[in-house]
């Protein structure tokens, strides 16, 4: 019994397993073999199909030169070095590879400095069936070469492209919000934005680029008068990662959007505010305390200005970064403003205080605290300084390269003695100012000295504005000329001794929107024209003249007498050679050796004896001659700071940004 119930459950079970399986038919083991043997067949053959490609494409590639073998990488990096898009484009000409790897490269920044480069570009960004997608490929649009042929009817075509990341349109003025708003609309990648002098630009644009850049770096909207703080304020509450900014000439602009930047945008390097007119102290101070790492300031003509927006700043503030400040026309800054700038602002590089026409020895003082750090100084109209002033500027910063005094109606030839002392000034200006004479101009045509041995090279300035000088003569300029060889620009306008027919060959032509009288008293040197001058004077004062002699000897006494034009050739070989003088074949003699203009690399402090001049910095006695009575030193402080000394770092950083610069001068 138990035999048969199993068997029947076994029955059972197979009867149900063979009905719940589909039914094979008679044949299905002879396909299942046939199947097989296929599915052995096929993966062989597909072995021996890729076998072969690969042997032709290895073939393919032995048959290329060896540069075409190159990867992607290295053939990108080789076509960079290419000096013209002429030549990248003859690679993109040679074959498929060559074309995708250089494409980029020629489309990045495309050519727009011509109508017709212009409107080749216009025709292949709208091409739908080229081999290159080029709308994409444009990272850099600038039309400023063009400005004023760009209409909206130019620009429009070239909204398609979507991935600009520098958009630089200065001076398109028949450019308006219809065509720059498409262009911006959409274009997620923009880094800066250059929409200076365009009129016609309303907060439209601004609103389009507060929507759409959220990367945006860089932002110029010079002369754009119809633009208001509600769009600026937008940029920087969406735009929070701005570094430059030049709102110039933008009276209309207030406190609140400058306010909005101040809040928002932490990272800004510089910020450009000429003649905005209506900002005021609250939102320097703002931006100074904010804004740890700004590096440039420029507040010229902002007359709302005062002592304020610095003294407010806490007493611990340092801005260690901040390397250029402009406060041209600043009328409400006075001494006390200018000494806490000093101190908040120890590395500044570049202090242009121009027209600050409260500033005085006392701000020179303070001034004198940035020491080897301060390269550039502008106190054009700065009346009050003195020559107390500019001693103790000489011999604490003594790396001036570029320094004005136009209109300091009271320095005399003692200061601009000094002042040729520095061992890297290039650039000086002198306008009006009255009392200089002949005394001063053979000071700045001495040659330097070379460290602490006795070697001297020629002087190395470039550019000297000396217009309305009054006092000096032909017999001056003729030696500072043969002793600067480098020397590029000289100015001598309302200079009578040259507006002369003979000299006024050698000048350049007066500006057109000058008048008649400025016409007439004009007289610029510039390039080839004082290469001109200085032959002509070689050549008609061979020898020195009885003048020539005596006021250098009193520039420079107890000498042999020798003019100071006749240094050896050797001295004038190169603009940094540098010829040993013995003591017996120095051409002045040993008394003028030790006379010349000495280093202050290690100068002490000063001293506050009332007497103007240290014994050892003094070029010379005057003589008889000295009519202008030496001001007592003002009351305020006497400087007992030291000198800074600076790394390599340092000076590293400074090189960096006299070559860069600079800048900053653009987006």
């Amino acid at each position: 019994m138990a035999t048969e119930s199993r068997s029947r459950r076994l029955s059972i079970t197979s009867d149900s397993s063979i009905s719940s399986s589909p039914e094979r038919g008679a044949d299905d083991d002879a396909e299942d073999s046939v199947v097989d043997g296929n599915d052995s067949q096929s993966s062989l053959s597909v072995s021996l199909r890729e076998m072969e490609l690969d042997t032709i494409e290895y073939e393919r590639r032995r048959r290329q030169s060896p540069i075409c073998r190159l990867p992607a990488e290295l053939l990108i990096a080789v076509f960079s070095k290419l000096s013209s898009p002429g030549q990248v484009k003859n690679c993109m000409l040679v074959c498929k590879s060559w074309a995708t790897n250089s494409v980029d490269l020629l489309w990045h920044r495309p050519s727009t400095s011509s109508w017709k480069h212009l409107l080749n570009v216009i025709h292949s960004v709208r091409k739908t069936n080229g081999f290159f997608a080029y709308q994409d490929l444009v990272r850099r649009l600038n039309l400023g070469s063009l400005k004023e042929e760009v209409s909206d009817g130019t620009l429009q075509p070239l909204s398609i492209c979507k991935r600009i990341e520098r958009l630089t349109l200065p001076g398109c003025k028949m450019l308006t919000d219809l065509s720059v708003a498409d262009v911006i609309e959409g274009n997620r990648a923009l880094l800066a934005v250059d929409v200076s002098e365009l009129d016609q630009i309303t907060d439209r644009s601004l609103f389009a680029v507060a929507n759409n850049c959220y990367k945006l770096q860089g932002l110029n909207i010079t002369s754009c008068k119809r633009v208001t703080d509600m769009s600026l304020v937008a940029v920087a509450k969406n735009c929070r990662r701005v570094k430059r900014l030049k709102f110039n000439d933008c009276p209309q602009l207030t406190d609140f959007s400058i306010l909005a930047f101040a809040d928002n945008c932490h990272d800004i390097l510089e910020i450009d505010l000429y003649k905005c007119i209506n900002v005021t102290d609250s939102s320097i101070t703002a931006i100074l305390q904010r804004s740890r790492q700004l590096r440039e300031l420029r507040l010229a003509q902002c007359s709302r200005i005062t002592d304020e927006a610095f003294l407010s700043l806490h007493q611990a503030d340092r801005f260690e970064g901040l390397r250029i400040l402009d406060l041209t026309d600043c009328n409400e800054l006075n001494n006390p403003g200018l000494q806490r700038i000093v101190q908040a602002a120890p590395r500044l590089r570049n202090l242009v205080l121009a027209k600050c026409r409260n500033i005085s020895d006392a701000g020179v003082l303070a001034i004198t605290k940035l020491g080897k750090n301060l390269h550039f100084l502008h106190l054009g109209h700065c009346a009050s300084i003195t020559d107390y002033g500019v001693s103790h500027l000489v011999r604490y910063c003594n790396r001036i390269r570029y320094i004005d005094f136009s209109c300091c109606t009271n320095l005399t030839d003692e200061s601009v003695s000094l002042l040729a002392t520095l061992p890297r000034l290039k650039r000086i200006g002198l306008v009006k100012c009255g009392n200089i004479t002949d005394r001063s101009i053979r000071a700045l045509a001495a040659p330097k000295r070379s460290g602490f041995g006795l070697g001297y090279h020629p002087n190395n300035l470039e550019r000297l504005h000396l217009s309305y000088c009054t006092h000096l003569t032909i017999q001056g300029i003729r030696t500072l000329l043969i002793n600067c060889p480098q020397l590029t620009h000289l100015s001598l306008t309302g200079v009578h001794p040259f507006l002369r027919e003979d000299l006024l060959a050698f000048c350049r032509d007066a500006p057109d929107e000058f008048n008649e009288h400025q016409r007439d008293v004009f007289c610029v040197f510039s390039g080839e024209g004082v290469e001109a001058l200085r032959k002509w004077l070689q050549e008609n004062y061979m020898s020195p003249i009885a003048a020539d002699l005596e006021s250098f000897e009193d520039t420079f006494p107890n000498t042999l007498g020798r003019h100071v034009s006749t240094f050896p050739p050797e001295t004038m070989q190169g603009h940094h050679t540098i010829v040993p003088f013995p003591h017996h074949q120095f051409p002045f003699g040993a008394a003028l050796q030790s006379m010349l203009p000495q280093p202050y690399d290690a100068a002490p402090p000063p001293s506050p004896d009332p007497e103007l001049f240290d014994p050892d910095l003094h070029l010379g006695d005057t003589g008889g001659d000295v009519a202008q009575s030496i001001p007592p030193p003002p009351p305020p402080l006497i400087p007992t700071h030291t000198a800074p000394t600076l790394t390599a770092a340092d000076d590293a950083i400074d090189e960096d940004l006299d070559d860069g610069n600079e800048t900053m001068g653009g987006l």
